[in-house]
Formats: C-alpha cells, structure tokens, sequence
C-alpha cells in the first residue's frame, strides 16, 4: 500500500494505492483490497492536522490502473479500522451495526471513464450524486480515516496487481 499526504491551497490531498489481489473476476458488492485472505483497511493518514478535529471531504478520486473498466466503486469511511470483511473478492459486510460508532459516511463514485490511453478514472464532487461534499470527525486519538471500498457493479478483464489508487481531498475546519 502506497500512501501520500500534501496540502494544496489549503485543502490536504491523501493519497492511497494498493495493488489489487484480484484472484478473480468480481462480483457485484466485492471488496477491493490487496489480499485475498488478509486485507487491510484502506487507512488515509493524517486527513486531519490534529487528533480527533473535524474536516470535510469536498472531492475524491477513483483510479484503477487499466482501461475499458467501468465499474461503480462505494467508499465506506470510518474512525477506527472496521469488523467488516477487508479480503478481496469477498462480499461485502459493511455497514455491520458493531461499526455505527465509528461510521463517517460513504462516497459513491459513478462508472469510471478512460479518458486516454491510460488509467480508468471516476471523480466524485459536489455536483454529483456521490455523497460530497462530506463532513466528518476523526477519533479523539486519531488523525486517521479508515475505509472499505467495494465494486457496486461485476469487473471483468483486471489483472492482479492492478493499482487502485483512491485520493481524498480534504479542507480543514
């Protein structure tokens, strides 16, 4: 899992890529993360400046490292890592009632596009219906939000090791 964190006109940018697992074709309401047996959360560091401070998420980004897919990914964001299934290629859980607590909210991006020759990308904005812009606090202790992405629609023709690299940008309150 790749990370990276920088801040542009005021708004931090987050970064996170993991090479997807993909065993095999998914399934529509798949989890998309990089082992089939032990994945992980999708863990944005530092979206906040300080532990436990509010924040809100005016855009994000989906961006799968190959062309002609279009799937729809969910986004399920949270205060602490989840109980729900992290493997990939596994039906998802979320949302579990034992993660309410912790529950932030969820970005929808609609069908990613190839715009070029190179990667699928979907954008999510506050003129569109992906739930942005959306505005969360981390824990009292954590700067951190932990997510679970998932496929809303079957993927057909990834290859494992496909870079999914999802990027949240975040204006401070």
């Amino acid at each position: 899992m790749a990370l990276s964190v920088h801040t542009f006109a005021g708004v931090q940018v987050v970064s996170v890529t993991k090479a997807l697992a993909a065993a095999g074709n998914y399934a529509a309401n798949d989890v998309l993360s990089e082992h089939a047996s032990s994945g992980t959360a999708w863990t944005f560091e530092d979206v906040v400046k300080k532990n436990g401070r509010t924040a809100t998420i005016t855009k994000a980004m989906a961006i799968l490292e190959t062309t002609a897919l279009t799937p729809r990914i969910v986004l399920y964001l949270f205060k602490a890592v989840p109980t729900s299934v992290l493997n990939d290629n596994v039906l998802n859980t979320a949302l579990l009632h034992a993660d309410l607590a912790n529950f932030v909210g969820w970005i929808e991006f609609d069908a990613m596009e190839t715009l070029n020759a190179g990667d699928s990308v979907a954008i999510s904005t506050s003129g569109t219906n992906g739930n942005v812009p959306l505005e969360f606090s981390c824990a009292t202790a954590d700067a951190n939000l932990y997510g679970i992405a998932v496929t809303r629609d079957a993927i057909t023709g990834e290859a494992a090791g496909d870079d999914l690299t999802i990027v949240l940008f975040v204006r401070q309150d």
